[in-house]
């Protein structure tokens, strides 16, 4: 039977100024999608395996991998048995099934595959891809080395080809070439598609990719040559058996190089396709890139969820003496940690919808052969994966702060969400080294405006003329607000590159003289990146096909993200005098504004998610809002509870206290 909902989380519900159900449908992509998102989530929740799985919490952690491959077994049965094939169908399913489950054989879907598909020839695929579908094999992608990571150049794995017997010879030369860190390395994964350095007739060609098998097929146990294993535990995501291998002159037949755009014959001799092979290679990582810019608000708004629906049920010190206490929503300084962080959620949603439709068209263009876009694609992935995982790691810590005491609880959920979120900030490219990829492109777009030639419409604000202030009012027209953050970007962009010429002229080499300018450098491109998130919420609640409830309610939301992001940033946007002294006290009174604007709808705002309580795993985010009840119910679970004297004072304590004197 269900439990009664809490009844101040009830009257926040009947509080809003939008149907909370309408917001959802645009979400979710129409009510129709809506309902089958639903639909996928409940046959998870009714699973009987599903129900009858240990909870992760008080798992050891050969327990928790046990549990991660029960969990992903468990959805490739639902996947079979509704016949799902979608992607977006099949995250749904893997994300209603348990916290981080997604990244259970993750890799092997994500980039394994996609590998495959890219860089393989059609006779690869044809061999390949089906044996990867049905989990003949199941495959990782080794790049990162104990002693390189984002450097790939640096890489020291090598490949070299013996004509003899048309083998390439891979070995992990130095204990720095060993891989470290792929995902599912450790234990799970019987094949791996590894970059490593080609040498063939005497040459070196550079990284290429290569089909190595690492267990046995059918006794999973590690091949000669091969050492494999687990890491160990980490900071989170313990369930994953990210790993380490040492490939020890282990020879792999001549058609195991994925040869799509590269190719060695049989003498051994080596052949391009391309000239932008090399940079076609990225096209998964671009891919992984877009998929996590997207994943931030998920993680940022299942940690909002929590924190604003505990914030809506917990109530804290008297307002007035011999008064009730009051609900911690209703202090401000709750609010301006919470209602920034709900706007924040909607905007990197927004965001990560973009920049993966943007990645969708720019892939076809280039599986066309069309590589025109491919730069600003690059710069627009690398800048955004680093902004907001950045900032969506640091709000839920903001969050779980924000709940007090109980925060620190797993019960409250919110651990694991932190870990998720940190995580992200180093995968796939640690977040400074993505900053300065960004920035290295914004300076050449600016090189390139100051020799008139033209930039891609997503970076055009770039200019030289900055001498114009700010019309920013009141009113916050939005016009204005994108006026101020194109200023702030293109003034901290012409800063950077022109420090990296003064240090130059100065008779610097080019790389002393970008490493001198790199922190301005990275200071442009999270200007460019913000800009990017703004513009995209502002666009989609101007253009966008919305309820005008909706509309009016989304468009409140998205001018406290902008003024936030100003209010914090303020040094940047005053700095050259573009706002003056009337605009920055304008700008604080309208947050307060903002913040009092959004109190009605917040409840709704986070609900509008539509997170199950079996996906936030938390007492205090629950639906019904009893989290007293929750909390005493988990504490009892606790094992050390199964008895009532633990086995540990017979053996410690006892001993200790027959000796005291006391």
């Amino acid at each position: 039977m269900a439990s009664a909902v809490n009844p101040d989380l009830e009257r926040e519900r009947k509080r809003a100024t939008f149907d909370r159900e309408t917001l959802t449908n645009f979400l979710y992509g129409g009510a129709q999608k809506k309902q089958r998102r639903r639909y996928l989530k409940n046959a998870v929740f009714s699973d009987p395996e599903y129900q009858a799985m240990k909870s992760r919490v008080f798992c050891s952690r050969e327990e928790l991998y046990a549990l991660h491959l029960q969990k992903y077994s468990i959805f490739r049965r639902i996947q079979e048995n509704l016949n799902i094939t979608d992607q977006e169908e099949c995250f749904i399913i893997r994300q209603a099934i348990g916290p981080n489950e997604y990244y259970a054989i993750g890799v092997h879907g994500f980039m394994f595959i996609p590998t495959i598909q890219k860089l393989g020839t059609e006779e690869q695929k044809r061999k390949w891809l089906p044996l990867a579908e049905n989990l003949t094999i199941i495959g990782t992608y080794a790049q990162t080395e104990l002693g390189h990571g984002t450097f790939i150049r640096g890489l020291e794995t090598t490949a070299t080809y013996d004509p003899k017997t048309q083998e390439f010879v891979l070995n992990s030369p130095t204990i720095t070439s060993m891989k470290y860190w792929p995902a599912n390395l450790g234990k799970t994964s019987n094949y791996c598609v590894i970059m490593a350095v080609l040498n063939t007739q005497g040459k070196n060609h550079g990284l290429h990719s290569f089909m190595v098998p690492l267990r046995d097929l059918k006794t999973h146990k590690s091949l000669p040559g091969v050492e494999v294993g687990d890491l160990g535990p980490k900071f989170g995501f313990n369930e994953n058996d990210n790993g380490f291998l040492r490939l020890h002159h282990v020879r792999i037949p001549r058609d195991h190089m994925l040869m799509r755009y590269a190719k060695v014959a049989e003498d051994g001799a080596f052949t391009v396709s391309t000239n932008e092979g090399s940079r076609l290679t990225y096209g998964t990582m671009l891919f992984v890139r877009a998929m996590i810019v997207s994943g931030t608000s998920t993680v940022l708004g299942m940690a909002c969820t929590v924190a604003t629906r505990y914030s809506a049920v917990r109530r804290q010190t008297e307002v007035s003496p011999g008064g009730p206490e009051a609900q911690i929503m209703d202090y401000q300084t709750q609010q301006y940690k919470l209602f920034p962080l709900i706007a924040t959620a909607y905007a990197f949603r927004f965001t990560g919808h973009s920049i993966f439709n943007y990645y969708t068209t720019i892939n076809a263009n280039i599986e066309k052969g069309n590589l025109e876009d491919l730069p600003q694609l690059h710069a627009l992935a690398a800048g955004l994966k680093a902004f907001c995982t950045s900032v969506a790691a640091d709000g839920v810590e903001i969050c779980r702060l924000a709940c007090g005491g109980h925060g620190y609880s797993h019960a409250s959920g919110l651990p694991w969400m932190y870990t998720k979120a940190t995580v992200e900030c180093t995968y796939e490219g640690e977040n400074t080294v993505m900053f300065l990829q960004t920035a290295r492109y914004l300076v050449k777009c600016y090189n390139q405006m100051k020799m008139k030639k033209s930039l891609p419409s997503s970076f055009a604000y770039i200019t030289d003329n900055l001498s114009g202030k700010s019309d920013l009012d009141n009113k916050l027209n939005f016009d204005s607000i994108i006026e101020a953050y194109e200023h702030r970007a293109a003034r901290l962009i012409k800063a950077a590159a022109l420090n990296i010429t003064f240090w130059m002229k100065a008779g610097n080499k080019v790389w002393d003289s970008t490493n001198k300018s790199s922190i301005q450098m990275v200071w442009a491109a999270k200007a460019s990146c913000h800009l990017f998130v703004v513009k995209t919420f502002i666009n989609l609640v101007t253009s966008a096909n919305l309820d005008p409830k909706v509309r009016t309610a989304l468009t409140t939301l998205c001018r406290l993200y902008a003024v936030n992001g100003m209010i914090e940033n303020m040094g940047q946007f005053s700095q050259d005098g573009f706002l003056n002294e009337t605009q920055i006290n304008m700008l604080n009174g309208r947050l307060s504004a903002l913040l009092e604007e959004v109190r009605a709808n917040a409840v709704a705002f986070v609900d509008a998610f539509e997170y199950h309580d079996n996906e936030l795993h938390s007492c205090l985010g629950r639906y019904d809002g009893q989290v007293y009840e929750a909390l005493y119910k988990y504490a009892k679970s606790s094992p050390l509870n199964d008895t009532d004297v633990h086995s540990s004072f017979h053996k410690y304590l006892a001993p200790l206290k027959k000796e005291s004197k006391l």
